[in-house]
């Protein structure tokens, strides 16, 4: 088993609060109240999602979200796990998976945040980053994603956009830069794919996005 590099910062915690409307927000150490990067990013796909629960019907739709929730929070506590050296506990059903995914996980090394809050003042936004370390060497956001079928880069544009508001947050809080962005999908019986996007190519889309969620939640 390959063991890990850890780099330490100090990054402060965030708490999590509930607006009047019920949505979730991130306050900052300075009091600011940021919505979190995936609500900003679900925008792209608001619509289609719920287009999709109304042609499966309400019942179908929760039972597939479910299943698909847990398998993803699996995975996620699989990464986390072997990344920071520590004994992987793996279910039956995702042993073929989880074989296929270990050679993508060990060509990341030099670890700066592992499931670690972030926050972005510049882009008034906060979140839980999946990864940020070097992949192939070279300084990335790292996202761990699950998916039932294949999918492509016209399918993930939101995947892409997350990973760049995490760079900027890094980038506030710590002075390193992070100019790429790498989606590693574990995909239901078949190989995982990897996906390398540069930081720049995305921040002003999700700057564009934050902009049309401000004017939807006024935040």
């Amino acid at each position: 088993m390959k063991l890990f590099k850890h780099h330490t910062h100090v990054i402060p915690k965030l708490n999590r609060i509930t607006s009047e409307d019920g949505s979730r927000l991130y306050q900052t150490p300075t009091g600011s109240a940021y919505p979190s990067v995936t609500t900003v990013t679900g925008l792209l796909k608001k619509q289609e999602i719920i287009a999709w629960r109304k042609r499966v019907g309400e019942k179908t739709a929760n039972e597939i979200s479910g299943r698909a929730a847990r398998r993803g929070t699996r995975v996620h506590s699989l990464c986390e796990d072997y990344l920071s050296n520590k004994q992987v506990d793996i279910d039956m059903f995702d042993q073929e998976m989880w074989k296929s995914f270990t050679p993508l996980l060990d060509r990341i090394d030099n670890i700066h945040c592992l499931e670690t809050p972030l926050y972005s003042d510049h882009l008034q936004v906060a979140g839980t980053v999946d990864c940020i370390a070097e992949f192939d060497g070279k300084m990335s956001v790292i996202d761990f994603k699950t998916s039932r079928r294949k999918k492509g880069y016209e399918d993930i544009h939101d995947y892409f956009m997350q990973c760049s508001a995490y760079a900027v947050a890094f980038e506030e809080r710590t002075g390193i830069p992070v100019p790429r962005l790498v989606i590693l999908m574990a995909v239901d019986d078949e190989d995982p794919l990897i996906f390398v996007e540069k930081r720049d190519t995305w921040v002003d889309k999700f700057i564009s996005l934050r902009q049309e969620y401000r004017k939807w939640k006024n935040c």
